[in-house]
């Protein structure tokens, strides 16, 4: 079992993405905008982090940049789970430090496979 740091500011967004989460097995942990994201990054060190890009405070770019440049959490994979569909929004997330990217809406199967692989790329060395 996992734990998942679920950020978005949307309640409905969260729970939907919650329950998800837990359906897997895994321990769903929430914020609801970016700065709170990095704040409980740094505080529960989750295993993987589901982080919107729209946001108040601090946005998803922003929050990722925060906690993969930290020494504390950059171990921490983060992907991006948005309504931003373009291919521009989706490269300047991965250089943001981003290990995936899922766009809004997704089906429960989408989001199963992105926390299965990312979960489990954890100890592979980067692609070449």
């Amino acid at each position: 079992m996992a734990r998942i740091l679920i950020v978005d500011d949307s309640p409905s967004q969260l729970a939907g993405i919650r329950r998800i989460v837990e359906k897997l097995g895994h321990e769903a942990l929430t914020a609801e905008d970016g700065q709170a994201g990095v704040d409980a990054a740094r505080r529960e060190r989750p295993d993987l982090i589901l982080m919107d890009v729209v946001m108040p405070n601090l946005n998803g770019f922003q929050a990722t940049r925060s906690i993969t440049r930290d020494a504390t959490t950059k171990h921490i994979p983060v992907v991006l789970v948005t309504t931003k569909d373009q291919e521009t929004d989706r490269i300047w997330g991965m250089r943001q430090g981003a290990r995936g990217y899922l766009t809004k809406p997704f089906s429960e199967t989408e989001l199963s496979d992105v926390i299965s692989s990312t979960l489990g790329a954890g100890d592979a060395p980067p692609a070449a």
